[in-house]
């Protein structure tokens, strides 16, 4: 029989946030395993685009700083934007948002995920407090008295006093834990792709809400945009059975040539927009992060964000915990991560909600009242700045 190896913490998931919670809680004599059934790609030719993109906040930033990892992804490709533009389809307001307005360098960077996974990647890969177990994936947990024991699609079996869900939208440890979710269909399809504008983008991110779905331009530090046109789902699939010359025409329309005449220069992938929200985040032996907990709309960038602000405050829980002589898998310790994480995701939920449901409103008096209060929001330098430090996580307690 093959002895089965025992770590403190298996960490179900090597992606973004499940990759970069492993990284957080080195240094606190913990044996930490990493499970990922498909390892990420380390080294693509130079002409290589990953269409999936991060809005990458302050907080996030400061977060993979302490991480070590941020320069490494800075070095990789990043696009800082320092401004932002927004405007309603149906009444032409506007707000605009400037770093200046906070005295910060900028808004966020704009980062392929390729990048940002490969260095969190190779980070682990060289960390000796963490064991990458890929590619294999889990088959099935118990839950025993000392704690979760894991089978294998190898064989194997794993043992772990604390066992982090990090295993995305469809998570398979949220489904063994008996963890339900609310969920919601938001009826789009998110459209992907790079493209070329004929004018420059001017470091900044460009939305433009349609009736039909928000459209966004975010820059890239080539000079390309990364397009996120979410859109209903039957004009979801006009679009892409479009051809390229009469995509690039419907585009920038949408776009009001604000960059000028737009050009595919890539692919297109349509994913569907799907949200959920975790009734619970802990188990005894058991938590969520990430998009395991909650998955959000687009339209707002801020899904990732809120993912690496979980890990964050993982870690931080289950250091109060080894301070405190408290079992790291047990509810005190667990609890205290989760009343950290789950309001704060719920209200951001909420958000992105009512901004969907208020931009895709055409009724008449809606439409006026998305005027007037984009008109106040643009003319009240205090409304902007607080928006402005919301989506930078200026003041997030994990930041």
């Amino acid at each position: 029989m093959v002895e089965e190896q025992t770590f403190d913490i298996i960490i179900a998931g090597g992606g973004m946030v499940g990759a970069a919670c492993a990284l957080a809680l080195i240094g606190q004599g913990l044996e930490i395993g990493v499970i990922e059934p498909r390892p990420p790609r380390t080294h693509w030719h130079a002409d290589e685009r990953d269409l999936r993109v991060s809005a990458i906040n302050r907080a996030s930033q400061r977060f993979l700083e302490r991480l070590d990892v941020w320069e490494t992804i800075r070095d990789l490709g990043v696009c800082p934007y320092r401004e932002m533009r927004v405007w309603d389809a149906l009444n032409g307001a506007e707000i605009h948002f400037d770093a200046q307005g906070l005295n910060e360098p900028d808004l966020g960077h704009i980062i392929e995920n390729q990048i940002i996974q490969r260095a969190l990647w190779e980070s682990l890969s060289a960390c000796e407090e963490i064991k990458l177990i890929s590619p294999v994936s889990i088959i099935d947990l118990e839950t025993e008295a000392q704690g979760i024991r894991l089978r294998l699609s190898d064989g194997c079996a794993l043992r772990a006093r604390l066992l982090i869900g990090a295993d995305g939208r469809d998570s398979l440890i949220r489904s063994l834990s008996g963890i339900e979710t609310q969920a919601w269909d938001y009826g789009q399809r998110a459209i992907i792709a790079h493209v070329q504008p004929t004018h420059w983008h001017r470091a900044t991110a460009w939305q433009r809400f349609l009736p039909t779905g928000p459209l966004a331009l975010l820059p890239l530090a080539d000079g390309r945009c990364a397009l996120v046109w979410s859109a209903d789902e039957d004009y979801a699939a006009e679009l892409m059975a479009l051809d390229e010359a009469r995509f690039n025409q419907a585009l920038t329309d949408a776009s009001e040539s604000r960059l000028g005449a737009l050009s595919l220069v890539s692919q297109r992938l349509a994913i569907p927009l799907r949200a959920h929200h975790a009734r619970a985040y802990v188990r005894p032996g058991v938590a969520l992060i990430g998009d395991a907990a909650h998955a959000i709309h687009p339209l707002a960038g801020q899904g990732v964000n809120l993912g690496f602000m979980d890990a964050a405050a993982l870690a931080w829980a289950i250091q109060m915990g080894l301070q405190h002589g408290r079992d790291i898998a047990g509810l005190w310790t667990l609890r205290r991560y989760e009343r950290a994480r789950r309001g704060a995701n719920l209200l951001m939920l909420q958000a992105m909600n009512l901004f969907k449901a208020l931009f895709g409103n055409r009724e008449p008096a809606i439409v006026q009242t998305r005027a007037l209060g984009l008109g106040l929001a643009e003319r009240l330098d205090p409304l902007k700045q607080l928006f402005m430090r919301q989506a930078l996580g200026l003041d997030n307690e994990f930041a």
